[in-house]
């Protein structure tokens, strides 16, 4: 019997590609290289088999209206978007075992605990995503 090799399928591009969020309000990078999860995969998986974000991370989960922290090993800050990228909601200091959601969000930006303290983030910012050069 001879067995063949179903060659795996390539990442799509949507996973492996990197986008800088600015926020057009305050003139603040909130996230220098953010990963993108479009797909069921991706985003049911989100952050769960990751220790940590560094600064300057983050992910942006497309299409969600909320987020849970069970059996995440770490704290995150949350910003969730309407269609626009406009913020609707933010949710700073998430912690592992906790759920967020608000029913106007169309996605969701998952970073490192801190980053909407450090960038001013809020309510009503309008956020800009880009393709990072080189992703």
């Amino acid at each position: 019997m001879s067995s063949s090799v179903i060659p795996r399928r390539p990442r799509s591009k949507t996973a492996q590609m990197k986008l800088r969020v600015y926020n057009q309000t305050r003139g603040t990078v909130v996230a220098e290289a953010a990963d993108r999860a479009g797909d069921s995969a991706t985003r049911r998986t989100g952050l769960l088999n990751r220790t940590g974000l560094d600064a300057g991370e983050g992910l942006w989960i497309v299409p969600c209206e909320a987020v849970h922290c069970f059996f995440m090993k770490f704290t995150i800050d949350v910003l969730f978007l309407d269609r626009d990228r406009k913020v609707v909601k933010v949710r700073p200091s998430l912690m592992p075992w906790r759920i967020s959601g608000s029913l106007r969000a169309h996605s969701v930006l998952e970073l490192p605990e801190g980053q909407i303290a450090a960038t001013g983030t809020m309510p009503g910012d309008q956020l800009e995503f880009e393709k990072v050069v080189g992703s």
